[in-house]
């Protein structure tokens, strides 16, 4: 894979490691970074939140994960350079997705570090896919995420933009930019362009299926090493559902950040060194025996 070339006057984006274009056999073409890491290292496959993609939630941590880990990134369903499809969005086809990927680049098992919407994807990954997840890190997110009665609402108020997205999808870009993960105006024009590429219609399919995951029946079924990662002051996903998570996994581990919902970004001095020791915690030999094919 060769690295992405800036053309002139394109924003200013950060360093970010070499990609390139994967077939899924039956699906289409995502655009991956498969970062090699250290010869026979452990596989972290990173899932990203709504309305990010891949390079927007991580580039703060790719360097950093690859001196010690083969890292490798895609974007979900409908997100940035993710599938295409005029099939509604489904948490479950992104586990699948997932999985297929790693059948595609000959990855045994991997280890799952997913943040906001990529921990639900993460979650799902290992009840549809137990044999390919050695280990779970579980990032700003939660076992659901629509409990009161007005959360429940707004999400499925998203069902009826979702169906105007279809027809106006300049509007619904409009309206996600102001209201969602873009609110950081310092990330800059790169940001911008990032969010530019989604699919907004799946984009706001995406919203309605983030109000509708649970797996609260079943997450203490969870039997591989896992770690939380759980942010402070996060007033996206509550602290007290970050917690119910990881009280609800058997034997998981957790490390707090003192950051709001975007503090792999905002705070990532503070935010990567946890990542770095949340996966260390979880990524031993005996847990993480990945093979390359």
């Amino acid at each position: 894979m060769s690295d992405d070339a800036a053309e002139a006057g394109d924003p200013i984006a950060p360093m970010l490691p070499g990609g390139g274009d994967v077939e899924l056999p039956g699906l289409g073409t995502v655009f991956v970074r498969d970062l090699a890491g250290p010869e026979a290292a452990p596989v972290v496959v990173l899932l990203h939140g709504w309305t990010a993609t891949a390079d927007l939630n991580f580039f703060t941590c790719y360097h950093a994960l690859a001196a010690r880990y083969r890292v490798v990134a895609m974007d979900h369903r409908g997100h940035g350079r993710g599938l295409r499809t005029k099939k509604s969005f489904k948490l479950e086809d992104c586990a699948d997705d997932v999985a297929v990927l790693l059948d595609v680049l000959g990855i045994e098992r991997a280890v799952a570090f997913g943040y906001s919407m990529g921990g639900a994807v993460a979650q799902l990954l290992w009840q549809r896919h137990p044999d390919r997840v050695a280990g779970l890190v579980l990032g700003a997110t939660a076992p659901y995420f629509a409990g009161r009665q007005n959360e429940r609402l707004s999400f499925i108020g998203l069902t009826g933009l979702a169906a105007l997205a279809r027809v106006t999808p300049a509007q619904a870009r409009t309206w996600l930019t102001e209201q969602f993960y873009l609110q950081r105006k310092d990330w800059g024009e790169w940001a911008v362009q990032q969010a530019g590429l989604h699919d907004w219609r799946m984009i706001l399919e995406a919203g309605k299926a983030i109000g509708e995951f649970s797996s609260s029946a079943w997450i203490g079924d969870v039997d591989v090493p896992t770690a939380n990662i759980v942010t402070m002051r996060d007033q996206t996903v509550p602290v007290r559902r970050q917690v119910k998570l990881w009280e609800s996994i058997p034997g998981a581990e957790p490390f707090r950040v003192d950051g709001a919902h975007d503090a792999i970004v905002s705070e990532a001095r503070q935010f990567v060194p946890q990542l770095l020791r949340a996966l260390a915690a979880v990524a031993t030999p005996a847990a993480a025996e990945v093979a390359s094919a």
